[in-house]
C-alpha cells in the first residue's frame, strides 16, 4: 500500500531510510510493516494506528484470552495463515475479522468467498503482526495434537465394542497407543504446560468443551466433538478406579503419572449434568503445591506473628478466605515449619492435597461415617502435639478443636469467612463458649489469592486520577507505623500487565497470596468478652497495626507485584 512514503510524509519517517527499506523489502520478499517492526525503527502501536487512520479501519487491541477455540475454528488455519486473517467473535450470524493486511484485494476476496461458504456476514479490524502471532500458536499446537488424535480414533472406529475397551482400560496414562489414550495425555500434558491447576471436561449440547483453570481464572482451551466424551471420561475413570457404568451420582478419585519427567497427581470429581457427565481435575504438582512463606506473599510483620504464635505449647490458629484462596497451602507452610522429630503430627482432611513426609495424615470419608468430628475423636487418641483439621465446617467440630486447643495441642484449621475480624462472631455462632476463644486462639490468618505481574514485560505507566485518588485515599487509612514507611510522592507510577511469550501473552504469572493476620492480645480479649462484633473487633485490629487485604494488596500494586484490576477483582469478591 505504498506505506513508506506516507509515513516519510507524515514526518514519522526519515527519508534517509526509504531507500535501506525499499530495498530489504525487495530482497527478503517480507511487507512494508515486517521489516520497519524487525528494523525497530517505529514501535508496532504507533505504526498500525497510523495505517488505521490511512485505511480508516478501526485498530482492534485483541486480548487473546477472550478469544475462545470455537471461534477460531470459524475460517480454516490455512486461509488465516496465508491471508493473515482471523475471525475475533461473533454476534448473532456476524462476525468481527481481524486483518492485518485489509489493503489486500485477494484477502479480501478470500474472505467473501469463505463468507458465502460458512453463510456469515463479517466486519473487518485492523489488527497488529503481533497479536495476529499470539493468536496463531496459542490455539496452532493443542489444537493439531487432539485433531491428530481424533483423525486416529475414525480409524479405530471399525474395530469392536470389546477390543475398544480393552484399549481405553490399558493402565499407564502415557504409555498407550490408543487415540483415546493420546488425546487424555495431550489434554493432561498442555494443562500441566500451562500452568493450570485445574481441568474441566464438560459436555455441551452440541461439543465438549475442555476449559483450564489458569492462576486463578478459567479459560476455554479446546472444542472436541461430543462423540469422543464418553470415551474420554472411560479412560479418566479407569485411571482413577471409579465406576464405569456409574453416571448417575458424582464419583471422587485420584491417580498419578509421570509427565514430562515430573510424577503428578490428579485429583477427579465427576458430576452428573444435563448433557452428560461433567469431570473437574485437579493437578497436584508437589513442587508447586508446598511453598515457602516468601513464596506465599507473607511481609515480615505478618510473619513474625505467626511464628510468634506457632511457639507457644497450645492454641489455635485459623486460616480463612472463600474456597481456592490458598488457605490449606499455608497450612501446610506451617506444618513444614512444625515438623521435627520431637513431635508427633496428625491430620484430618478432606481431601489430602499434598503428602508431607513424616506427618500422620489421614482422609476423611463421610459415606462410613468417617468425619471431621469422628477423626478428630480419634486424634486425641493418638497422643498428637499438634493437630491440623481441614475444616470446621459444624459445631461439633467447632467444639472439639477448641476443646483440643485447650488441653495442650497446637491445632491448625481453615473455617469460612470473608475477613479476619469475621472469625470470632463466626465461632459464636457456631456454639464456641464466648470466654473460651481468647484463651484458645492464637491467629487469625485471611487471605485471598491475586495474580502476579509477569517480570518479563509488566509496563510502568502514570495512574490516572481516579485511581490515584483510590491509592491515596486508602494510605491515608492505614496504620501510622505503615505510612511512614511507605515513600510516595504525587507523581508516583503503577504497572500494568502487556503480555508475552513467557507468560503466554496473559500479562501475569503465578499468584501471591493478600493477608490479614489478626493476633488475639488483651485488648482483642476485653473485645471479644463484651462486644464481639465485626467492627469492633476492626477497630482494636487497626490500633493494632493490621494491615486490611486491600491496604495489603495497595502496597503489593506500589510495588510492582500486582496491577490495580488484580487487586480490585479480588477485594470486590469480599
Amino acid at each position: 500500500m505504498n506505506l513508506i512514503p506516507k509515513l516519510i510524509e507524515n514526518g514519522i519517517l526519515d527519508r534517509k531510510k526509504q531507500a535501506e527499506l525499499e530495498y530489504d523489502i525487495e530482497k527478503t520478499g517480507k511487507t512494508e510493516e515486517e521489516i520497519i517492526l524487525e528494523k525497530g525503527i517505529i514501535a508496532e502501536d504507533v505504526l498500525f494506528n497510523f495505517k488505521s487512520e490511512i485505511l480508516k479501519i478501526p485498530l482492534k487491541k485483541i486480548d487473546i484470552k477472550e478469544v475462545p477455540s470455537e471461534i477460531l475454528e470459524l475460517i480454516p488455519e490455512e486461509p488465516t495463515a496465508i491471508y493473515k486473517m482471523v475471525p475475533l467473535s461473533r454476534k448473532d450470524n456476524k462476525l468481527e475479522i481481524g486483518m492485518v493486511y485489509p489493503e489486500n484485494i485477494i484477502a479480501q476476496d478470500a474472505l467473501r468467498f469463505l463468507s458465502r461458504q460458512g453463510k456469515f456476514e463479517y466486519k473487518v479490524f485492523l489488527i497488529t503482526l503481533s497479536d495476529f502471532t499470539k493468536l496463531l500458536k496459542q490455539h496452532r499446537t493443542f489444537k493439531g495434537e487432539t485433531e491428530k488424535a481424533l483423525a486416529e480414533l475414525e480409524k479405530d472406529k471399525k474395530i469392536s465394542s470389546k477390543e475398544a475397551e480393552e484399549e481405553i482400560k490399558k493402565i499407564d496414562v502415557t504409555g498407550g497407543e490408543a487415540p483415546i489414550i493420546k488425546m487424555v495425555y495431550v489434554i493432561l500434558r498442555h494443562a500441566l504446560g500451562s500452568n493450570a491447576s485445574d481441568i474441566h471436561i464438560e459436555p455441551g449440547k452440541d461439543k465438549l468443551k475442555i476449559r483450564f483453570r489458569i492462576d486463578g481464572i478459567l479459560y476455554p482451551s479446546l472444542f472436541l466433538p461430543l462423540s469422543v466424551h464418553p470415551s474420554i471420561v472411560s479412560r479418566i475413570k479407569i485411571l482413577t478406579n471409579l465406576k464405569i457404568d456409574e453416571n448417575r451420582i458424582p464419583q471422587d478419585g485420584r491417580f498419578s503419572a509421570k509427565i514430562s519427567d515430573k510424577e503428578i497427581d490428579f485429583r477427579v470429581a465427576t458430576f452428573p449434568t444435563l448433557f452428560g457427565e461433567k469431570v473437574a481435575i485437579r493437578i497436584l504438582d508437589p513442587t508447586e503445591g508446598l511453598k515457602s512463606y516468601q513464596e506465599l506473599g507473607l511481609e515480615e510483620k505478618n510473619l513474625g506473628i505467626i511464628k510468634e504464635a506457632i511457639k507457644k505449647p497450645y492454641g489455635m490458629i485459623l486460616a480463612t478466605g472463600p474456597t481456592g484462596s490458598g488457605k490449606t497451602t499455608t497450612l501446610y507452610a506451617l506444618l513444614r515449619l512444625l515438623n521435627n522429630e520431637g513431635v508427633n503430627i496428625v491430620t484430618i482432611e478432606d481431601p489430602i492435597e499434598y503428602s508431607i513426609l513424616g506427618v500422620n495424615q489421614s482422609q476423611v470419608k463421610p459415606d462410613i461415617g468417617y468425619t471431621f468430628a469422628q477423626g478428630l475423636r480419634q486424634i486425641l487418641r493418638q497422643d498428637p502435639n499438634i493437630i491440623m483439621v481441614g475444616e470446621i465446617r459444624d459445631e461439633e467440630t467447632a467444639d472439639l478443636v477448641t476443646h483440643a486447643a485447650l488441653t495442650g495441642h497446637i491445632v491448625l484449621s481453615t473455617l469460612h469467612t470473608n475477613s479476619a475480624v469475621g472469625v470470632i462472631p463466626r465461632l459464636i455462632d457456631m456454639g464456641v463458649k464466648q470466654f473460651l476463644i481468647p484463651y484458645t486462639l492464637r491467629v487469625i490468618i485471611s487471605q485471598r489469592l491475586v495474580r502476579t505481574l509477569c517480570l518479563h514485560c509488566k509496563e510502568k505507566v502514570a495512574p490516572n486520577e481516579k485511581i490515584k485518588k483510590y491509592i491515596l485515599n486508602r494510605i491515608k487509612l492505614m496504620p501510622p507505623s505503615q505510612r511512614e514507611e511507605i515513600k510516595i510522592t504525587n507523581g508516583f507510577n503503577i504497572f500494568e500487565p502487556k503480555g508475552c511469550e513467557k507468560c503466554n501473552f496473559k500479562g501475569y504469572a503465578g499468584r501471591i497470596g493478600l493477608f490479614e493476620v489478626l493476633s488475639i492480645n488483651n485488648d482483642l480479649t476485653e473485645v471479644i468478652l463484651k462486644n464481639p462484633t465485626e467492627d469492633a473487633v476492626l477497630k482494636v485490629a487497626q490500633k493494632q497495626g493490621m494491615l486490611t487485604m486491600e491496604q495489603q494488596g495497595i502496597l503489593k500494586v506500589l510495588a510492582g507485584e500486582t496491577s490495580i484490576e488484580e487487586l480490585s477483582r479480588a477485594t470486590e469478591e469480599k
